[in-house]
């Protein structure tokens, strides 16, 4: 079903081009379709943040349910921004207010960069506590992405994050471990997921924490979990919006680091992600890449041109199938039901109907 451009917000226009069913909202307000309104709280930084609109728009927007999607992006004014990704934000966000006062079915919150290893003391803990809390009482269900997952663990099941012995980025084939559960309902029972971060939540964390595991890796750890209800929160440690050419682009941001000093330890490639042949042209360039540090030469040119053609996006079909699924629950709850979760005989902690006991 298609999303709606209900702003003029370049993202739309891009998904356009690219061939995602995009229409407009004068021609939305004339179709007799149900709407869904989902936030998408955007924490990540200016060089990221319009691809990760068009990442999450585009999962939303290929769900097969039978709605119209209306995706309201807004950020947090303690995130500091370029004087560009600021009026960005101004121009085509809205503010939390106004999205409180308009209220969501759905919302989803983004990962975000961080500069100390305690999540506690980045800008965005306490404006995105107050998010939670409200999500928690008004929207019917809240995705929480890789770095939000973290913080949502640590501050409302007082689980910490631990920080890994290196990076772990690449990507990673997963198990389904609860088949039964409507989120992974029809997916294979191994697909993959890529992940990228230096921290993890363990597996050992989301059982003492009463959190449902759905899929987990034997090299990447848990990757999708949700609250103790089923639903009310849906929790991703990877990241299955990435676009095929994302870990790419944070190894060329990274080896950009190296070239120019920021950091001493040339970064690993990312597993499991490129060719053989990719890995070897890689290898050669970080070989004069260190080379011409240490003599002071000019670097060469990153070699794109060579690496984006021999990439696959093996996780796309699975990302979205769980977003449909998402999406298609809260659409059941809030329009097929006609009644909000948690209200008029919802069981709270069971809004699914997923315990044998549940009325």
């Amino acid at each position: 079903m298609p999303l709606v451009a209900n702003t003029s917000l370049p993202s739309f226009a891009r998904l356009q081009e690219e061939g995602e069913t995009v229409i407009g909202r004068d021609r939305a307000i004339h179709q007799d379709i149900r709407e869904l309104h989902i936030g998408l709280l955007n924490m990540m930084p200016d060089a990221a943040l319009e691809a990760t609109e068009r990442q999450f728009f585009r999962l939303v927007g290929e769900s097969n349910q039978i709605a119209q999607f209306y995706v309201h992006p807004f950020s947090l004014k303690e995130l500091a921004r370029s004087p560009e990704g600021q009026a960005h934000i101004d121009q085509y966000y809205k503010t939390f207010d106004q999205i409180k006062a308009e209220g969501l079915d759905a919302l989803i919150i983004t990962g975000a960069n961080v500069t100390s290893p305690e999540l506690s003391e980045q800008p965005f803990w306490n404006p995105l506590i107050e998010i939670i809390d409200w999500a928690n009482e008004n929207v019917t269900s809240t995705l929480c992405s890789c770095l939000a997952t973290h913080a949502v663990l640590q501050f409302r099941y007082q689980q910490k994050r631990e920080r890994l012995s290196a990076k772990r980025w690449g990507v990673y084939s997963h198990k389904v471990v609860n088949q039964y559960h409507p989120l992974i309902s029809g997916m294979n029972t191994r697909f993959n997921v890529p992940h990228s971060r230096f921290n993890e939540i363990r597996r050992k964390q989301f059982a003492q924490a009463k959190l449902k595991i759905l899929a987990e890796s034997e090299e990447a750890g848990v990757h999708l979990a949700v609250s103790e209800d089923g639903f009310r929160i849906v929790f991703f440690q990877g990241h299955p919006e990435y676009d095929a050419i994302s870990l790419l682009k944070e190894y060329k941001r990274e080896v950009g680091c190296y070239i120019r000093g920021e950091i001493n330890e040339y970064p690993p490639v990312p597993e499991n992600y490129l060719t053989l042949q990719s890995t070897a042209i890689l290898e050669e360039y970080q070989e004069r890449i260190i080379a011409s540090r240490k003599s002071g030469r000019e670097p060469l040119e990153f070699p794109d041109d060579l690496i984006v053609p021999t990439l696959d996006n093996t996780w796309h079909d699975s990302a979205e199938a769980v977003i449909n699924n998402w999406i298609g629950k809260v659409y059941q709850i809030t329009h097929i039901d006609r009644r909000k979760p948690f209200r008029d005989g919802i069981d709270p902690n069971d809004p699914l109907g997923l315990n044998e006991n549940s009325s």
